[in-house]
């Protein structure tokens, strides 16, 4: 079951044509550094395609990067977002663009999101984007005038139906133009491209086309890029709750106008990461980035496991001490797996049927997490958890294997992590041989690096477990 923002219920899964499902994510804006607010949506729709393939399916993944056409506000005055970067930073616009996007995929790889298939920058799709516009004037969707080519709302019936909003609701229908343009029909008729004019006139990226030299609105983009990757119409398009009223509506209006089909079936959109007192955003001037929580000796997967204890349609209120707390959780996890020296056979069949039941119910994975902590608290033998670990590990991405990568382990840095998790793996071989005396002179030895990052090793009845010291608990 997922919820399918288009039919607003919960629908069952039934791709076009199974067992093949084309998921389509929107992507970066690559005019700065993601923050984690971003990040939160690349997570969710991670999961969502871990959760397909976990169930058989197989997923053919793409995604755009805007490099170009995407416009800073939602007035008449806006500039684009990779032009105006580019002249702060004194560097050409594409290379600006290409140092953020591999950024944002190094980001990826630390949480452990898989990269899509395809991944087709903006610039690179500029023909197909034309194809689009040429059909849209055929069918007589497009107009034009000195400043650029509009898209007409009033010619589509349903205009807005991913929002449910009727077509006189809509106040403004694309993210801004090129100046106060009285030539535009409508005020919700949005951009499909600008030329080189009013505000435009010295835009550094442009490309002809047959009506005039210019560049591509930004909802164009993913119409194309899409289409070319998957076909149309896919399965399933994603993305954040923000571009439900403006972005994707205009996508489905522009693919549907064009070709006469629908865009997507099933449309899944991510909510905010919020602070306590509003949304994080690029604009709002309060972003948190990835390479922040990493400076603050915070693994990136822990910023992974605090997002899956809260489901992906509802708000998540981000503070420190919440993070602090997902990493503890998830260090003590990774030290269960690591100090485990048996080999996995068999798995707990109930705790895996109720974790698939869990993600299979709208990605429910708070729900899929209390299963984990359930199994891992059960009776089972330790052999049948590690295999069940493994499964689920295919959908939860946390590096909850023995063989599992976990840069940037900390509290700890990689070296005092292999010390640690070696000294503890010879202190249980220890203990299991009732060596009781070498078992407390490595336990002294572990202390002797966890105290300096203000951590501690406790025995407890489900193994050994790092905890915050009362110390740092009070700095904390």
């Amino acid at each position: 079951m997922l919820y399918n923002t288009l039919a607003r219920r919960r629908e069952t899964f039934r791709p076009i044509r199974p067992p093949d499902v084309g998921l389509y994510t929107c992507g970066p804006t690559v005019y700065s550094t993601a923050h984690i607010g971003n990040l939160r949506t690349y997570i969710f729709e991670d999961v969502l395609r871990r959760t397909l393939e976990f169930n058989g399916y197989r997923v053919t993944h793409g995604m755009n990067v805007t490099d170009v056409g995407h416009l800073v506000g939602d007035e008449d005055f806006a500039e684009d977002k990779i032009d105006v970067a580019a002249r702060a930073e004194h560097k050409n616009p594409l290379e600006m663009a290409q140092m953020y996007e591999v950024q944002f995929f190094e980001d990826l790889k630390k949480l452990n999101v898989a990269r899509p298939h395809t991944v087709t920058r903006a610039t690179d799709a500029i023909a197909e984007q034309l194809e689009i516009i040429s059909r849209l004037f055929a069918k007589g969707f497009a107009y034009q005038d000195e400043f650029a080519i509009y898209f007409d709302t009033t010619k589509l019936t349903d205009y807005g139906k991913l929002a449910g909003q009727e077509l006189q609701e809509k106040r403004v229908g694309a993210r801004a133009e090129v100046v106060v343009d009285f030539g535009k029909k409508n005020p919700q008729d949005f951009a499909l491209w600008f030329f080189l004019a009013g505000r435009y006139k010295n835009h550094i990226l442009h490309w002809p086309s047959p009506w005039g030299e210019g560049f591509p609105g930004w909802h164009l983009e993913c119409s194309a890029i899409s289409r070319k990757i998957l076909g149309q119409p896919f399965d399933i398009h994603t993305g954040g709750v923000d571009h439900i009223g403006t972005h994707h509506t205009n996508e489905i209006a522009q693919s549907e106008a064009a070709f006469g089909l629908p865009l997507a079936n099933y449309w899944l959109h991510g909510e905010f990461l919020i602070l306590p007192d509003k949304r994080m955003g690029k604009s709002e001037g309060n972003k948190i980035t990835l390479q922040e929580v990493i400076d603050r000796r915070i693994h990136p997967l822990a910023f992974r496991y605090l997002v899956l204890q809260t489901h992906y349609r509802q708000k998540l209120t981000f503070n420190w001490e919440a993070l602090e707390a997902a990493q503890r959780g998830l260090l003590n996890l990774w030290l269960q797996v690591d100090t485990s020296r048996q080999t996995a056979k068999i798995g707990c069949a109930e705790y895996e049927h109720r974790f698939r039941v869990a993600v299979n119910d709208d990605l429910n994975t708070p729900r899929a997490l209390a299963v984990v902590h359930e199994m891992l608290g059960s009776t089972y033998p330790w052999s049948a958890k590690l295999q069940s670990l493994t499964a689920f590990e295919r959908v939860l991405g946390l590096g909850l294997t023995p063989t599992a990568e976990r840069n940037h382990f900390v509290p700890l840095d990689e070296a005092a992590n292999r010390t640690v998790v070696g000294l503890i793996t010879r202190r249980e071989q220890a203990r299991a041989e009732r060596d009781f005396k070498t078992s407390d002179q490595l336990r002294e030895q572990i202390n002797s690096v966890l105290k300096k990052r203000g951590y501690l090793l406790e025995d407890t009845s489900e193994g050994p477990k790092v905890v915050p010291t009362i110390d740092a608990l009070t700095e904390g």
